[in-house]
C-alpha cells in the first residue's frame, strides 16, 4: 500500500475513535441532565464509531499495512444547552465527511481502488450521519428555548434506537 494512504487511513482511524470519545462526553453531560434517550442516541453513536475505526483497523490489516494506533485528544465536556451539543455533531460529522473525501480523493491519486471501495462506504455512511445530526437539531430548534413536554418526547423516542453493526462489520 502507499505510504501516504496507510498514513491517511491510520489518521482516520484514531480520527474515528475520537469521534467515539465526543459522542460518549456528549453522553455523559446528557446523562448529567436526565435526557436518558438523548445519551442513549449518543452511545449508539460513540459504539458506530469504535466499529468504523475497526473498519479502518480491519482494511489496514489484512492488506499487510501497519497499523498505528496514536494518542486520543480529549473532546470538549462543556455545551451550553442541548441545541449546542447537537450543533456541535453536525459540525463534527461535516468534518468527517471533509477528511472522508480528501480519503477518496487520495486513494483516486495513488490508485489503490480497494481502498477506495472501502472508503466510499463511508461517503454514504456520511451522509446518513450528517442527516441524522441535522434532524434531531432542527427538532431542537423548532422546539425553541422552552422545550418543556416536546422535549421529554422527544427524548423518549431517541430511547428507542438500536445498534446495528455497519455493513463491512457484518460481512466478515
Amino acid at each position: 500500500m502507499d505510504k501516504k494512504l496507510v498514513e491517511a487511513l491510520n489518521r482516520q482511524l484514531v480520527a474515528e475513535y475520537y469521534s467515539g470519545y465526543l459522542y460518549l462526553q456528549m453522553a455523559a453531560w446528557l446523562e448529567r441532565r436526565n435526557l436518558k434517550g438523548f445519551a442513549h442516541w449518543m452511545k449508539i453513536q460513540a459504539r458506530e464509531e469504535a466499529c468504523h475505526a475497526s473498519i479502518f483497523f480491519n482494511h489496514l490489516a489484512s492488506r499487510g499495512a501497519e497499523v498505528v494506533l496514536d494518542k486520543i485528544d480529549a473532546p470538549p465536556n462543556a455545551f451550553k444547552d442541548i441545541a449546542d451539543v447537537f450543533e456541535a455533531t453536525l459540525e463534527h460529522e461535516r468534518s468527517v465527511s471533509r477528511s472522508i473525501d480528501r480519503l477518496v480523493e487520495l486513494a483516486f491519486e495513488v490508485k489503490d481502488h480497494a481502498a477506495r471501495i472501502l472508503i466510499e462506504w463511508f461517503v454514504t455512511e456520511q451522509i446518513e450521519e450528517e442527516a441524522s445530526a441535522s434532524e434531531i437539531l432542527e427538532k431542537i430548534r423548532i422546539l425553541g428555548k422552552e422545550p418543556g413536554p416536546a422535549l421529554l418526547a422527544m427524548d423518549s423516542s431517541l430511547a428507542g434506537r438500536a445498534f446495528s453493526l455497519p455493513a463491512p462489520l457484518a460481512e466478515k
